[in-house]
């Protein structure tokens, strides 16, 4: 399989069970992928404007609560 029409002319082969444990495997796959932008992105300083943000609301007491999960 080398293009993309061959792979999608096979996902439409599989189980709806064979369908869903691809399905799982490409969200971690994408997760991993997001973890490790993010981490890249923290470890260059790309992401420092957020903690300044969070610390110049913190002293005009804008900071707002998390969420209960």
């Amino acid at each position: 399989m080398s293009t993309v029409t061959e792979i999608q002319e096979a996902i439409m082969r599989l189980s709806a069970s064979e369908r869903e444990a691809l399905r799982a495997w490409l969200d971690h796959f994408a997760e991993d992928d997001w973890d490790k932008q993010i981490s890249a992105d923290a470890a260059s300083g790309k992401l420092d404007f957020l903690a300044e943000q969070a610390r110049r609301a913190k002293r005009k007491g804008k900071l707002k609560p998390l969420p209960s999960l």
